[in-house]
């Protein structure tokens, strides 16, 4: 499957805020630092993104949904992906 640049980076910040996310809200600045994607392109990705019922808005950060949670985790442990 091939995936634009807006798609690869919103499927690398969702594989992010749903890894880092156990320790609480994550905030965009944080995905921005360790996946080196610009904030102001992540902030354009992430509204679109909250319409879905894949994120939840938290109150310093952003959280997967429980559903979207479980397969994003299990997708990015898979080693066929790697």
């Amino acid at each position: 499957m091939r995936l634009t640049t807006k798609g690869r980076f919103a499927v690398t910040a969702m594989i992010d805020l749903a890894l880092q996310q156990s320790a609480g809200p994550v905030s965009l600045a944080g995905i921005s630092e360790r996946q080196h994607i610009s904030l102001s392109y992540l902030e354009q990705l992430f509204a679109k993104l909250r319409k879905t019922a894949w994120l939840k808005r938290a109150w310093a950060g952003w959280r997967v949904s429980n559903q979207a949670a479980t397969g994003i985790r299990e997708h990015s442990r898979c080693h066929y992906c790697r």
